[in-house]
């Protein structure tokens, strides 16, 4: 396919281009900034008339495109003023999901967060693992924009009944140069407890994006983007009990199993994690001698 990839000079952004290209798709990458090689060009998305002008076909690539991937944003709270916030996340998918539209372009696969589900759950979660069943809770301008924007693609699908629109909801993106931090995160179960102790190595996230575009159907569904494991070398029943006794878990835990459930992008997606952090940590389960 012909896909367009927003905010493909990020971290998400690095890998999932990378898979597509590796995949066989002709990308564009549409960023502020990166590296601006062949497929690269430079679009402010907050201008709805280069976004649509970008869709529509460029010179080099004027048949246009197939598919959207839309990742660019500001991408966690804190890091500008919440109304800047609100303003460049809210404005951009908006333009984003519009000038798909009128280009005709009916498949869309965008990043939304794990943080529409409370994070960083200063209130308890509903149970343990999480999952896409209950309503969404943001608690903070940065979540409440992803739950907007999931609001806004099931109202655009029910206005194109052709129009397929998938929201990923990735957990903290990680690279392999962040393993070296996670064994330190076993000193105190509450440094992680804001997401539940999940991660999505970078490389498993652009699995599930290839994966969302392979099995795109009209309409819109969301999906939590998590790691099998934790990123902490305790059992996930203890950490459980420990940080969130009153919370009822509703499955028998593996060992390590992530407290975001992915269960629903493994049935409908096929979704399989691949890259574990513990290949990189391996645990040391026996002393070792002198």
């Amino acid at each position: 396919m012909r896909i367009v990839v927003t905010g493909g000079s990020g971290k998400l952004g690095r890998s999932v281009v990378r898979r597509l290209r590796d995949d066989g798709h002709t990308v564009t990458n549409l960023d502020r900034t990166g590296h601006r090689g062949p497929g690269f060009t430079e679009v402010d998305l907050r201008n709805y008339g280069h976004v649509v002008d970008v869709f529509l076909g460029l010179e080099d690539r004027p048949s246009g495109f197939d598919a959207v991937v839309h990742l660019a944003a500001i991408p966690a709270p804190g890091l500008a003023p919440d109304a800047v916030t609100f303003e460049n996340n809210m404005l951009a998918t908006y333009n984003v999901f519009q000038a798909a539209r009128r280009a005709g372009i009916k498949t869309i696969v965008y990043a939304s967060s794990e943080t529409v589900l409370g994070l960083p759950f200063d209130v308890d979660p509903p149970y343990i693992p999480v999952d896409e069943e209950y309503p969404a809770r943001p608690e903070s301008t940065y979540s409440l924009v992803k739950h907007l924007e999931e609001q806004m693609a099931i109202q655009l699908t029910r206005w194109d009944p052709e129009l397929s629109i998938t929201g990923l909801r990735f957990s903290n993106v990680t690279d392999p140069d962040d393993y070296e931090d996670f064994p330190s995160f076993d000193s105190d179960a509450t440094l992680r407890k804001w997401n539940l102790w999940g991660y999505i190595d970078g490389r498993d996230g652009a699995q599930a994006v290839a994966l969302a575009l392979q099995h795109a159907k009209p309409g819109f569904e969301a999906f939590i983007i998590a790691n099998a494991d934790t990123v902490m070398g305790r059992s996930s029943t203890s950490l459980a009990a420990e940080v969130f006794p009153d919370v009822k878990v509703v499955k028998d835990l593996g060992e390590h199993e992530t407290m975001l459930s992915i269960d629903k992008a493994r049935r409908m997606l096929g979704f399989a994690p691949e890259h574990s952090w513990r290949s990189y940590h391996p645990l040391r389960t026996t002393p070792t001698e002198d």
